[in-house]
């Protein structure tokens, strides 16, 4: 099946990417925009972009195959396969609005202690991951148009890098090796109370329309460039 590009906001995210210091392409899963209500009005802080590796299909093919678009957006477990599934990740975060780096690893970091803290799973070498997080983006500014790039490893190595632009480069960043925080990062994104609703119903309706294909013989994702979609 084409996997089309989407346009968040004027932001475009391509069909298919290759993360930094990755050897595979991976296909656009969904995307959306980050915002909140304030004073009456919806805000645009982010538009966030999840691509998927191409063994995701068949591998959420197991369990929700044959499941419509509504279905899979409404379940939270579906999502949780997305971030916790054997298959590579990677998630661009550009920016509609400024912001510092200090202030995107504070609230993030701030969502997933709370998160583990109530599920009794936190620990030092969490502790020791969220400050390393904390210390890649210290340094960094993010004006409107500039990226920031996650791949999650399914071995649990949460690779961090930044862009100037839409692109993304070829070499890798920060490695951090913690399968907490690889997922966490992703599930503050798509999980039950993810920032992005607009993500979610993007990807639960693309991925109900790829596991559609496959069963009906059309083969693994295949780019189609040339037809964009709003989101």
């Amino acid at each position: 099946m084409a996997v089309t590009e989407v346009v968040v906001d004027g932001v475009v995210f391509p069909p298919v990417a290759r993360p930094p210091g990755s050897s595979r392409a991976h296909f656009l899963g969904g995307a959306g925009v980050r915002g909140m209500e304030i004073g009456g009005n919806f805000i645009k802080f982010t538009a966030i972009g999840v691509y998927l590796e191409d063994a995701a299909v068949p591998a959420l093919a197991k369990r929700w195959a044959g499941k419509t678009a509504d279905e899979l957006a409404s379940d939270a477990a579906f999502f949780r396969d997305v971030v916790t599934g054997e298959f590579e990740k990677f998630t661009r975060v550009t920016m509609i609005l400024p912001l510092t780096g200090e202030q995107y690893a504070e609230k993030v970091t701030e969502n997933c202690v709370a998160y583990w803290k109530a599920t009794g799973v936190y620990t030092d070498a969490e502790g020791a991951a969220v400050e390393k997080f904390k210390e890649a983006f210290k340094p960094e500014t993010f004006p409107p148009g500039a990226s920031i790039l996650f791949t999650h490893s399914p071995a649990g190595v949460l690779t961090v890098a930044f862009s100037k632009d839409s692109s993304v480069p070829a070499a890798g960043g920060v490695a951090i090796e913690n399968k907490a925080l690889c997922e966490a990062v992703l599930e503050s994104i798509i999980g039950a109370h993810g920032v992005s609703p607009a993500a979610k119903l993007s990807l639960a309706t693309r991925v109900s329309e790829l596991l559609k294909a496959t069963n009906a013989g059309d083969g693994a994702p295949q780019a189609e460039a040339a037809v964009s979609v709003s989101a």
